[in-house]
């Protein structure tokens, strides 16, 4: 089974279930978005929280087996197009470069790893409207020459 129809299943039977994202995530012993990702597709999950996923879902082998699977990652431009998705793409074209130029000032000449990285997403309550707080943990990575 592919990662795609993998995760068309499991988006499925989490609404059908009823569970949310950081139940299923807490029930297998991982972080929220890492979780939700894998899920999705985008990680290699162990076969332990494979297989407990799958048992919450309701899901056969044939799903656990594909989420154990290695990833074929990249970008699906109909998943761009998406607005929360293109949000994220419209804020890094903004703050991108001063982002880049305050790690270098910080840091030095270097890159933040989006390999040894994590990501947390929160809730703030505000009197405008609640905020959606997203914070990118990346190790940083200096250029050796």
């Amino acid at each position: 089974m592919s990662k795609s129809e993998a995760a068309r299943l499991v988006a499925s039977a989490k609404v059908r279930s009823g569970l949310s994202w950081a139940r299923i995530a807490d029930e297998i012993g991982a972080p929220v978005v890492w979780a939700t990702a894998a899920l999705l597709g985008n990680h290699p999950m162990p076969p332990e929280q494979a297989r407990r996923a799958c048992e919450l879902l309701e899901l056969d082998e044939a799903v656990a087996e594909s989420l154990r699977s290695q990833p074929s990652r990249g970008t699906d431009p109909a998943v761009m197009s998406d607005p929360t998705i293109y949000r994220f793409v419209e804020a890094l074209s903004v703050y991108g470069p001063a982002l880049k130029e305050l790690i270098h000032d910080e840091f030095g000449d270097g890159i933040m790893s989006a390999i040894n990285f994590r990501v947390d997403f929160d809730r703030r309550p505000d009197p405008d409207g609640d905020r959606v707080v997203i914070t990118f943990d990346g190790k940083f990575l200096d250029y050796r020459w």
